[in-house]
């Protein structure tokens, strides 16, 4: 079992940066592959990044890549998305998630915990 908590969601505006944290729950969050997703309002849940357990491998959504940074710290049990560069279009609710897994996860089914969410505001 994995408890997921998000934090560092914001208004911001366009051009700004964000950094989202995501800490987990127990001790074996190095077994744990993680992803982050959102849901903007309308819309239905999309992937925006992923990172394999190791932290070697990661996988971005077309829409983010260049401008986001997945990362992790597993002697911190922490995932991070360095957002920067963002845009209106970037607002919505950001989820972290997590699945038992060694590599890359970038389907929603594929994961078995989630956060809460954090809310993202980027101004125009």
């Amino acid at each position: 079992q994995v408890q997921l908590v998000e934090s560092g969601g914001g208004l911001v505006q366009a051009g700004g940066s964000l950094r989202l944290s995501c800490a987990a729950s127990g001790r074996t969050f190095s077994s744990y592959a993680m992803g982050w997703f959102r849901q903007a309002p309308g819309k239905e849940r999309e992937f925006v990044a992923a990172i394999s357990r190791s932290g070697g491998s990661t996988y971005y959504a077309d829409s983010v890549k260049g401008r986001f940074t997945i990362s992790r710290d597993n002697a911190k049990n922490t995932v991070y998305l360095q957002m920067d560069s963002l845009k209106p279009e970037d607002t919505a609710v950001y989820y972290c998630a997590a699945v038992l897994a060694s590599l890359v996860v970038t389907t929603e089914d594929g994961y078995d915990y989630w956060g809460q969410g954090t809310q993202v505001t980027v101004s125009s």
